[in-house]
């Protein structure tokens, strides 16, 4: 499967960033092109260990279950209108897409040096430095479809 660690895959991601335009329309969703590029922002930036987010009842539940059913195999996508944590929720009008997806590549390009053997994630819990790279990959992948790209 596909992971950010990989750095075709990788390249791939952030050269359908740089596809985003400012007039971008979603096919899903409520959130702008640039909401959605800062979004994608704040969770690279947990994922990367910057920005720590508190464990979910409902992930502690199911979390487990959850990311093994969507890990299953390259087919398998992350859900329109899926819900995410509020901490990710982007409400402010922006305008700067250029500087968003600046902010996101550089992110992105992070994921060179990210050597973490395992990762604990807000909803699915203990996961291996393979597992959150191929989910941050489907993250990455179903906002950019949701803007065409």
């Amino acid at each position: 499967m596909k992971s950010i660690f990989d750095p075709q895959t990788r390249n791939e991601i952030i050269s359908r960033v740089d596809r985003l335009q400012p007039g971008s329309t979603p096919v899903w969703g409520k959130m702008t092109v640039t909401q959605m590029v800062r979004h994608c922002t704040r969770c690279e930036e947990y994922y990367l260990g910057n920005a720590p987010v508190k464990r979910s009842f409902l992930g502690r539940l199911i979390g487990g279950m959850a990311i093994k059913g969507l890990l299953k195999n390259d087919s398998t996508v992350l859900g329109k209108n899926a819900p995410t944590n509020p901490v990710f929720r982007v409400a402010e009008d922006l305008q700067n897409l250029d500087a968003e997806k600046e902010k996101w590549k550089s992110a992105l390009s992070s994921y060179a040096s990210y050597d973490q053997p395992f990762f604990n994630h807000w909803f699915f819990g203990n996961m291996t430095r393979e597992q959150l790279g191929e989910f941050i990959y489907k993250h990455c992948d179903h906002h950019l479809r949701q803007f065409g790209c």
